[in-house]
């Protein structure tokens, strides 16, 4: 190979629709002088890019065309090698990991990443969603570099919190169950019916009553509401998951004298570890967020 990237700029800049002369210009080159880098490219290729006829504007042959694009590929990845270069003699990380509670509000999370790309284009991303325990432990053995949870009462030593917003809790049960036909319901009126609940052992999140004597456990608000949807009994859920639009129309909200405290959003990230530019602003973009939500 011997063909260089001043050839491809050449290729890709007279195949958009320029002439040799004009192209010669602009670059302050001779129009021999494209020319004849276009030919050496072609030679190395093995194949003709343009047909040339005389006093006509250069047009692509079927072959150029299909080079096109590949060109222009190119030219891309050399963009993206400088701005990558350029991130690093800013600070910018290579690669930032983020592990998030699986039950977390999904449209924060995906705005603030729709921003991050557009402000760290070159920052490579990598997210993990993960159940509430499994959150800080990532942080705390380096498989990520930021974790998104629901604050719990213990969390390892070497992690530093930071709250973010809140995210509120409802009453709910499926539009088919009992009790979405009463307009109030107390808590008496709540402990006759079956309640999903988190199990014990494994609920990393606030406390909630156990009302009823007859309670089904699961790990994932997700697959509550699915239970909840085939009027398997009533929880409190994070507003978000009812809203979400494969539950929307089959959960309704309850009015009840007693809803546990809303959910506590934090960011966690080691201590003896600096966070990046990148990290920095997500973090700020993710608690400006949520707060509006909560």
């Amino acid at each position: 190979m011997q063909w260089n990237l001043e050839q491809i700029r050449l290729f890709v800049s007279v195949a958009e629709g320029r002439s040799f002369s004009a192209v010669g210009r602009e670059m302050r080159r001779a129009q021999s002088a494209v020319s004849g880098a276009i030919a050496a490219l072609e030679d190395d290729l093995g194949v003709v890019l343009f047909e040339r006829s005389s006093g006509k504007q250069p047009k692509l042959t079927e072959a150029g065309a299909a080079m096109l694009e590949e060109a222009r590929e190119v030219l891309r990845q050399c963009q993206r090698l400088d701005g990558r270069a350029k991130g690093l003699v800013r600070g910018e990380e290579v690669r930032l990991r983020l592990a998030l509670d699986e039950a977390m509000p999904y449209q924060p999370v995906l705005d603030s990443l729709e921003d991050l790309a557009r402000v760290f284009p070159m920052v490579e991303m990598q997210l993990t969603n993960v159940s509430q325990g499994d959150v800080a432990l990532k942080v705390v053995e380096k498989r990520a570099d930021l974790g998104l949870l629901f604050r719990s009462g213990e969390m390892p030593s070497s992690l530093e919190r930071q709250r973010l917003g809140l995210v509120e809790m409802v009453t709910v049960c499926g539009v088919g169950h009992p009790l979405a036909t009463l307009g109030h319901v107390d808590l008496r009126e709540l402990a006759r019916h079956r309640q999903l609940l988190l199990p014990p052992q494994d609920n990393q999140y606030p406390d909630s009553k156990q009302l009823s004597p007859e309670v089904w456990r699961t790990d994932s608000f997700y697959q509550m509401a699915e239970l909840l949807m085939r009027n398997l009994g009533w929880a409190w859920l994070p507003r978000h998951v009812v809203q979400y639009p494969t539950y929307r129309n089959h959960l309704i909200e309850l009015t009840s004298d007693w809803s546990p405290p809303s959910l506590v959003v934090e960011l966690v990230c080691r201590r003896d570890e600096s966070l990046g530019p990148a990290a920095r602003w997500l973090a700020d973009c993710l608690g400006e967020r949520l707060r509006a939500i909560g």
